[in-house]
């Protein structure tokens, strides 16, 4: 059996409400291959100097930093979100990660809207790092759904460089997972794991616990050598304790390995 090139990180998001800090440690103890950094609300995750003597301190490798574009995020690293961008590309650079995650703008961003696709493109070209557009979802509430995202929450609808696959936004979406990846080609180039079970809600749940295909996605993955990174984008804040944290995350880092592995065996001579 040979394990394929894609390393499997933990979203620092994954721990919350537990810190930045927190989650290097989690992720260390626990064997992944390295971390994604949520750019929010908490101090450490906007400081390149701490993330990187976290990093150092852990032997943990940053592999992806996720700009700030959630509600929550509006004032970190600026109000106007192109510098947001800026921002995040050089925290990406300066932690030697290969990939910034970036939401499609709201709505009612109208002029960042405008120009994103454009403006992703003219970034890209300025660096190495990939700027990964992630899918998202409509909101919606009742029978009422309203669509919080432009130019679209579908971004394979968009031409974009490289896309970020959110399993959680597709069940909330209610789209299928594998014809997205599909759309996406080589140009998915990065992995949101979670599950979900089609709620309203974005639910980030541990894979296998609801209904996306997370084995089959990771099967399809191992089997085409894809080179991005698979992140563990998980909703812990249920937990009763940091044992149950743990112990969710770590569920969550074997099933990545074991379909990750079972789908590329090596037949004997």
């Amino acid at each position: 059996m040979r394990i394929p090139d894609a390393k499997v990180a933990l979203s620092t998001a994954s721990v919350y409400p537990e810190s930045t800090a927190t989650a290097f440690e989690i992720a260390a103890r626990l064997g992944y291959d390295g971390v994604e950094v949520m750019v929010w609300t908490d101090p450490v995750s906007q400081d390149i100097d701490a993330l990187r003597r976290l990093s150092d301190y852990h032997r943990m490798p940053i592999l992806a930093v996720h700009a700030p574009c959630l509600l929550i995020t509006q004032r970190v690293w600026s109000t106007d979100p192109w510098t947001k961008l800026q921002r995040a590309k050089a925290a990406a650079e300066k932690l030697g990660a290969s990939t910034v995650v970036v939401h499609p703008p709201f709505r009612w961003q109208r002029q960042y809207a405008r120009d994103f696709v454009s403006g992703i493109w003219r970034m890209a070209d300025e660096t190495d790092v990939r700027f990964a557009v992630e899918n998202m979802y409509p909101w919606r509430y009742r029978d009422r759904e309203m669509l919080a995202y432009a130019p679209d929450w579908d971004v394979t609808k968009d031409d974009y460089r490289h896309f970020t696959i959110d399993l959680s936004h597709t069940a909330t979406a209610r789209t299928d997972a594998l014809q997205m990846i599909d759309r996406m080609g080589d140009r998915l180039g990065h992995v949101h794991l979670a599950d979900g079970n089609g709620s309203n809600k974005d639910e980030h749940l541990v894979p296998g616990r609801g209904v996306q295909p997370c084995a089959e996605l990771l099967d399809r993955l191992a089997l085409s050598g894809f080179d991005g990174h698979v992140v563990i984008e998980v909703n812990t804040r249920r937990a009763m304790s940091s044992a149950e944290r743990e112990a969710d995350l770590a569920e969550a880092l074997a099933f990545t390995r074991l379909h990750l592995a079972s789908a590329v065996k090596v037949p004997r001579g």
